[in-house]
């Protein structure tokens, strides 16, 4: 597949499961009205919003002009990694499952590899692909992770102590 039309169906897909959460949250306002509930259900949010942004960036810089996808998933990826980073440091004293915990830990790590990749492409060669070809693979990697996330939190195990 042309790495631009995976990354034109990816941004799609990924803005479908924006939609398609925010619809969710809707049927149950009392998720917004708990401040640890409402950190999960953003944080669920941006595990689709920020992977849609950088395929959008990446449609608008393609090939001729890498540097575009290339500092915009860098940027992404710092506002993914802290707003991750800080949902862990709530989520240890807030008493989260470990597995829960390691799953955040994990997307804060592709987030890391997604701003690595994008400060220096060359790193891709390790792997014998693109660059843009290395973050694609990230990226599906952070979605599949947002669909783990979701997954728990539906079933209870992802949501605070307090309100499970």
């Amino acid at each position: 597949m042309d790495v631009s039309t995976f990354y034109a169906l990816f941004s799609a897909t990924c803005f479908t499961l924006v939609g398609l959460w925010w619809n969710v949250v809707q049927g149950h306002p009392d998720w917004m009205r708990a401040p640890a509930l409402r950190r999960v259900v953003g944080g669920i949010y941006l595990s689709f919003l920020l992977p849609a942004l950088m395929g959008l960036f990446a449609q608008v810089g393609g090939t001729e002009q890498p540097q575009i996808w290339r500092a915009s998933f860098v940027v992404v990826s710092v506002v993914g990694c802290v707003s991750t980073l800080r949902l862990l440091a709530r989520g240890r004293s807030g008493g989260d499952s470990p597995e829960l915990l390691w799953h955040r830990l994990g997307v804060a790590v592709l987030y890391v590899l997604v701003a690595v990749v994008g400060a220096a492409p060359e790193v891709a060669g390790v792997v014998n692909l693109r660059p843009i070809q290395a973050e694609a693979l990230l990226l599906i990697l952070l979605v599949v992770l947002g669909h783990g996330l979701v997954w728990r939190f539906m079933a209870g195990e992802g949501r605070p102590a307090e309100t499970a």
